[in-house]
């Protein structure tokens, strides 16, 4: 014992690993092996003393028996939970009965014949091994904890994994590899920047990037043809469980190309992905929408195809009825939509669709109506009876609704009833258990509208970056129309999320030049935001395209995580903290006066 008391720590001397604890099989049975890791659980029978020893590769069961080592058995009584130790001993097979299928392990034993306590630990502050049972400020807190759990490695493998498979598919189709600057310029691209003061340039900033758009143009135009890179992006932004400050994309950029040649590229990585990492066939070619059809039959543009419940118009028949309400909401210019869930006439309640109201009315849609066709064919609802025969009949063909369905309306402005008939639809659908792991449905989204009027700013933004490339034949529309210009713009969808979106870009001054104009960005304004890349577009710049995949994003969706946090190895919180290291924080005054800042007493 040391001068406290405690058993003293040892060192590893000539000690080297020969195995990690995931490998060792039956025919590893009398190899003389030694083992290090931590001690993932510890039960002392008195005469035996059994850990499962831990490291990245699996766990190991090792027994301490008097009868083998008593020093070894001595020492272990005094294990505990997290404790890094290294043990030398010889493989058994475990007795006919205990075996444990649950572990690759389960067939084996280590006869521990020598122990060395290489660190001990403080009581975790939550149990490593187990449940998840702490909150998630606390297991952020402690997150080098947290990454000891398998399923948490699992990820990090994977992900790995993941990004190993893309590098190897993209350098076969030769791509090339590029690193663009982390320092650049700040530019409007859709989010705040991250500003980093210049020492040397005194009251000059830096920005992180938010993407890497404007240099992989430039490679472009460099003549590089083929690039890309997983690089690391920054936003300023709102955040959420699936949005982090810092995150990661795949980023890929192609000259000489038209749309479908960068989609085919992404749509074969994602099938040779998911074939090498999970082993599953991904349908080809995958369903293709543009953003109107999406909007129209999905409430959305991200919408998850895993099951059916598509959006049906009911504007045309709600109309002609005497309901109020539906008539109102068609003559003020809005619509009525409607889906069907297949059996749901005996599955919901009153209760159960009084809950769903509250659904759509969080949506901003003022109320929910409905109606259970019954056995015999009879509408059950509150609105039956402003409705012809024929109407309702009407209403169950466009909806393909039969006996026992249940058909759920909105009546309210379009963009109102489509936000609160899709989330109505993933309530639904998660309800009926519909959204099922181990199911990938793809799909790629088309013909974005190339700019969206922002109301604060009082004129046109683009709706992804302003180098997305118009419609040859919407051109004309620039000027009269400017919200009807379609871009020629892709978003790939998996499950729901958005998980890639790219364009063709604009390769001629004379085009970007006139959608500055129609988002009210004057010359001057384009030449001090933009000037490097619009005088790069005067030196022979060729046709040409790209995509980004949001990585993090991606990897979860694969792994099975509820959050891109669970595949990050230190996330923030949703207010951009980091708890682990305390960052965001305060930095000395002296630090401050050599870059020429005043932080404001009162913040």
């Amino acid at each position: 014992m040391d001068e406290h008391g405690k058993e003293p720590i040892d060192t590893l001397g000539d000690w080297k690993r020969t195995h990690d604890c995931g490998v060792l099989r039956k025919e590893n049975v009398n190899d003389e092996v030694i083992l290090m890791g931590w001690v993932n659980s510890r039960r002392d029978l008195g005469n035996l003393i059994f850990i499962d020893l831990r490291d990245r590769g699996g766990i190991t069961q090792v027994v301490f028996d008097p009868q083998g080592s008593q020093e070894a058995h001595e020492r272990a009584h005094i294990l505990r939970n997290e404790w890094v130790v290294a043990v030398r001993g010889k493989v058994s097979l475990r007795l006919k009965g205990q075996e444990n299928t649950g572990l690759s392990t389960g067939d084996i034993e280590l006869n521990a014949s020598e122990l060395k306590i290489l660190n001990r630990t403080e009581t975790p502050p939550f149990q490593v091994d187990g449940a998840v049972d702490a909150s998630e400020t606390l297991r952020l807190k402690y997150r080098y904890l947290e990454l000891r759990r398998p399923q948490m490695f699992h990820n990090f493998r994977q992900r790995h994994r993941i990004g190993s498979c893309i590098r190897t598919f993209l350098d076969r189709l030769g791509f090339m590899e590029v690193e663009t600057p982390i320092l650049t310029k700040s530019t409007p691209e859709g989010a705040r920047d991250y500003l980093v003061p210049s020492r040397v340039n005194r009251g000059m900033f830096y920005a992180l990037p938010q993407s890497p758009q404007l240099f992989k143009q430039l490679l472009m135009i460099a003549g590089f043809d083929r690039y890309y890179q997983i690089v690391r992006c920054f936003r300023d932004e709102d955040l959420r469980s699936d949005r982090q400050p810092e995150f990661t994309q795949v980023d890929l950029e192609m000259a000489f190309v038209q749309e479908n040649d960068v989609m085919a590229v992404f749509e074969e990585m994602m099938m040779h992905l998911f074939e090498e990492i999970l082993g599953v066939q991904i349908p080809s070619p995958m369903v293709r929408l543009t953003y109107k059809e999406a909007m129209a039959r999905f409430g959305t543009d991200r919408p998850d195809m895993r099951f059916d419940m598509e959006l049906k118009e009911l504007s045309s028949t709600a109309a002609e009825s005497d309901f109020k309400v539906f008539k109102g909401a068609v003559e003020t210019g809005g619509s009525v939509k409607a889906i069907c869930v297949k059996g749901g006439a005996r599955g919901y309640s009153r209760k159960a669709l009084d809950e769903l109201a509250s659904e759509v009315q969080n949506a901003g849609a003022k109320g929910l109506a409905w109606i259970k066709i019954n056995e015999d064919g009879e509408w059950q609802s509150s609105i039956a009876k402003f409705f012809s025969d024929d109407q309702k009949r009407s209403i169950n063909k466009e909806m393909e609704a039969i006996d026992g369905d249940l058909i759920l309306i909105v009546a309210d402005q379009v963009k109102i009833v489509n936000e609160a008939l899709c989330a109505l639809r993933l309530k639904v659908a998660k309800q009926q258990d519909l959204l099922r792991s181990g199911e990938y449905a793809f799909a790629w989204i088309t013909e974005f509208p190339l700019l969206e009027y922002d109301e604060e700013a009082k004129r046109f933004a683009a709706v992804h970056h302003p180098f997305t490339s118009p419609f040859e034949e919407d051109l004309d529309l620039l000027d009269e129309a400017p919200s009807s210009v379609r871009a020629r713009a892709y978003d790939l969808v998996l499950n729901g999320a958005e998980i890639g979106g790219g364009s063709i870009r604009i390769h001629s001054t004379d085009i970007q030049e006139k959608v500055f104009q129609a988002m009210g960005i004057s010359s001057r304004e384009a030449k001090s935001k933009f000037g490097f890349l619009l005088d790069a577009l005067k030196y022979g710049a060729p046709p040409h395209g790209g995509m980004a995949l949001g990585f993090d994003r991606l990897v979860a969706i694969m792994v099975g995580a509820g959050s891109i946090r669970e595949v990050i190895a230190f996330p923030k919180t949703t207010s951009a903290a980091c708890l682990l290291s305390e960052a965001p924080s305060k930095v000395d005054s002296a630090q401050l006066r050599e870059l020429g800042l005043q932080v404001d007493p009162d913040l």
